[in-house]
């Protein structure tokens, strides 16, 4: 249960945080936030792959596994398109 709080703190605490971040910082702190969620894949797989444990504790990995890969996917996603619009378009010139 002291897990439970701690998840549902940590989910108060972080939407708290990125709802104060300006629209004009957000693509930026995403690119960062993708090697901090890289590290999360990696723990969560380490963490639904353990020999000891329950059953629960396998599901909340796998949870965590996929939201975690979600975050990176969609964070490359938004940081491409960021990228796009700093490149130089062709001009029409005759």
């Amino acid at each position: 249960m002291e897990l439970v709080t701690y998840f549902v703190l940590a989910m108060f605490v972080g939407r708290e945080i990125l709802s104060k971040v300006p629209q004009t910082l957000h693509t930026p702190l995403m690119s960062g936030s993708n090697a901090i969620s890289g590290i999360t894949i990696i723990g969560a797989l380490i963490y639904a792959g353990t020999i000891g444990g329950g059953s629960i504790a396998k599901w909340i990995g796998l949870v965590a596994l996929i939201a975690a890969t979600i975050n990176v996917v969609g964070g490359f996603m938004v940081t491409g398109r960021m990228l796009e619009m700093f490149k130089k378009r062709p001009t029409d010139d005759v």
